[in-house]
């Protein structure tokens, strides 16, 4: 067996040395990605446009996630937000209305601060790439009798 086992030896390196050194073998993923979250929940407020300090303008919401029988049931809060330009897409983001079951996957950093107290604090910032409406509140209790 082992003479085997070296006999496909020589192959094995002739293809590890054909990879780029500055590629990872064990990832699909470029070695300067971060960290991605794939989430589904519950818009918890309409979305708003902001401007950066730059003038830039972003789009925040949050989207709450739950899990657990419901005895013990446990709310997470995500704060998202989108560079989204001004366009059709901007418009639909923003008129979503609350209650709306999405799926966001986006990128995830850590940032770490020191508040005015002198507290260390620390927030996870989602950045989406991808948004996908699931299922839109149900609206059929208000009814438009207002003609």
């Amino acid at each position: 067996m082992s003479t085997f086992i070296s006999s496909l030896r020589p192959n094995l390196s002739m293809s590890l040395a054909s990879i780029p050194r500055y590629a990872r073998t064990f990832s699909t993923s470029p070695n300067w990605a971060i960290a991605r979250l794939t989430l589904t929940g519950r818009l918890g407020a309409e979305p708003e446009l902001h401007a950066t300090s730059s003038g830039q303008e972003i789009i925040k919401y949050t989207i709450a996630t739950s899990h657990g029988n419901r005895e013990n049931r446990q709310t997470s809060w995500w704060r998202i937000v989108n560079f989204v330009p001004e366009g059709g897409q901007r418009d639909f983001i923003l008129g979503l209305q609350k209650g709306t079951l999405l799926y966001v996957e986006g990128d995830a950093k850590m940032s770490t601060w020191e508040d005015s107290e002198g507290q260390n604090r620390s927030t996870l910032n989602i950045v989406q790439r991808t948004l996908e409406v699931l299922k839109r509140p149900d609206n059929s209790g208000h009814s438009d009798e207002s003609q």
